[in-house]
């Protein structure tokens, strides 16, 4: 660890599930030293690796590079505790990041939540935060973990007993849902973010800088959303050897479909949709250039791209990259098919560097933290949480009985 970090220049991180790093890059743009990560994955931990020995410069920062000071853990974080980190007696720890994996309470998974052993690993983010005491702790996931059922099924209640497990362990949580369009991003990704604080000052969540374009075109105070055509007109020329293009077969499937839509997946019938409870077929949809692109995904068979020509071609590995804001010199470890599984996972970095400012705010002004102060009481749940709880409760009782029994508690076709 460099002398600037153990005499506290800058607040310190530790990050669990880092995956390809994207949390941490955000987080060291906005100020933050990391001085560990770590990660069960092998390709991910080479992925960390290999960055940190490039010594890639910080955005900002004329002389810091991205995980400069960080010891990179490959392990289970189930077999990790305090002392795997080594940080110094001399270190205060500022802050702790991670998103346990997502899969169990994504809406494009099985939605198995605390019945996929993965579902649990909350407990052990909480475990090592209770162990290392930072001063605040930032928890990132799906936004299905808002309506994703606990042991008893209830909607809501997952989200509850990740919140109990921080206040147990001495913080105060504040949540929201945030999209990273609404932060400059060029792409639509919302993800749910829990801010947790020992202190007597709990952090707000930073405030939209860009919102989605009004029909009278006027925004007061706020920039309209970035669009995916800006960013490919700005974006490094695709290789011959990076383009995918669709087969023949598929190519006059699409040829008709406008941009913005996809071939539908048939339509499976409700009590409230006699029509079909339809979705896009994976990897059919063409992208719209006048919105932020959709959420990039752990797969390879990303949204197409309609050239001048009328012809298509998939969004590319690098492009990808850029969309969740990884520098373009940041490389991935691994095969195509691991770089585009680490590129979908990973946080955006526009979260981590808007919602560290905040952070990092509160950790210069409470260098110390005072052992006697309060500690912050808990914000109240965002109105929309509690709207998105009472319709999953009206959408089930009407639909429930017609879904697959894996998307939702065992017991919910029996009620």
């Amino acid at each position: 660890m460099s002398e600037r970090a153990t005499k506290g220049q800058y607040p310190t991180l530790v990050s669990l599930f880092t995956g390809a790093g994207g949390l941490d890059v955000g987080l060291e743009q906005a100020g933050f030293n990391t001085i560990a990560a770590t990660d069960f994955d092998d390709h991910c931990v080479q992925t960390l690796r290999l960055n940190q020995s490039m010594r890639i410069p910080i955005d900002g920062f004329s002389s810091r590079f991205y995980l400069e000071n960080a010891r990179i853990i490959h392990a289970d974080v189930a077999d990790l505790n305090r002392k795997d980190f080594e940080i110094p007696s001399s270190v205060e720890l500022d802050l702790v990041a991670g998103g346990p994996p997502c899969q169990p309470f994504s809406s494009a998974g099985s939605q198995l939540g605390f019945s996929d052993p993965r579902g649990m690993l909350f407990q052990h983010f909480a475990r090592l935060v209770s162990e290392l005491k930072p001063k605040m702790f930032l928890f990132e996931n799906v936004r299905g973990l808002v309506t994703a059922r606990g042991p008893s099924g209830s909607p809501g209640e997952a989200l509850e007993l990740v919140r109990v497990a921080f206040e147990e362990a001495g913080y105060s949580t504040r949540c929201a849902l945030l999209n990273s369009a609404d932060f400059g991003a060029f792409q639509r990704r919302v993800r749910l973010f829990i801010i947790g604080s020992r202190l007597s000052t709990l952090p707000e969540f930073p405030e939209p800088t860009h919102g989605e374009q009004k029909q009278n075109g006027l925004f007061e105070r706020i920039e309209p959303w970035k669009t995916l055509g800006k960013f490919l007109e700005t974006a490094l020329a695709p290789l011959d050897s990076e383009i995918t293009r669709p087969s023949p077969e598929l190519a006059k499937q699409l040829k008709e479909i406008p941009t913005g839509s996809g071939l539908k997946s048939p339509g499976v019938k409700e009590v409230t949709r006699p029509g079909g409870h339809w979705g896009y077929k994976q990897g059919t949809f063409i992208a719209d250039p006048r919105k932020p692109a959709r959420t990039v995904t752990a797969a390879s068979t990303q949204d197409w791209v309609r050239l001048a020509d009328g012809t298509l071609r998939r969004l590319t590995l690098s492009e990808c990259a850029g969309l969740q804001g990884f520098p373009r010199d940041w490389q991935f470890a691994g095969t195509r098919t691991t770089n585009f599984k680490q590129i979908g996972n990973a946080v955006p970095i526009v979260f981590g560097k808007m919602i560290g400012r905040s952070l990092a705010q509160v950790a210069f002004l409470r260098q110390k933290a005072a052992k006697s102060a309060t500690r912050a009481v808990s914000a109240e749940l965002p109105p929309n949480f509690k709207q998105y709880v009472s319709y999953t409760l009206r959408d089930e009782s009407r639909n429930g009985r017609d879904r697959p029994r894996s998307r939702y508690h065992p017991q919910a076709s029996e009620r």
